[in-house]
């Protein structure tokens, strides 16, 4: 019964396209963050002296300390947007798919 299901399910079109979506979804902010982190770390590698460089004359806050909590925050944001659209799109595209399945 549960290969018959399974069978139906991938053959329906709209699960197709909600897998499809999903993975380019996935794989944009997968892109994005490795960008952002690469971008950080080339900006480590070549460009020190400017995150060090204080935020203001005085203080012991560098430059790198804002960018580096930027990042991380970067990072929960998309995972939030990520969440987001799961949540929404992609659950209710999967709940038609499986109540037209076991129609």
């Amino acid at each position: 019964m549960n290969d018959d299901i399974y069978q139906r399910i991938d053959k329906d079109p709209r699960f197709r396209e909600l897998v499809q979506k999903r993975g380019r979804f996935a794989w944009l902010l997968s892109l994005i963050t490795l960008a952002l982190y690469v971008s950080f770390i080339l900006l480590i590698a070549f460009y020190p002296q400017w995150l060090g460089t204080p935020i203001s004359v005085g203080s012991s806050i560098t430059r790198g300390i804002p960018v580096g909590v930027g990042l991380i925050v970067i990072s929960f944001v998309l995972t939030g947007i990520y969440v987001f659209r799961a949540n929404g799109e992609f659950d209710r595209l999967t709940n038609e798919i499986v109540r037209e399945v076991n129609k």
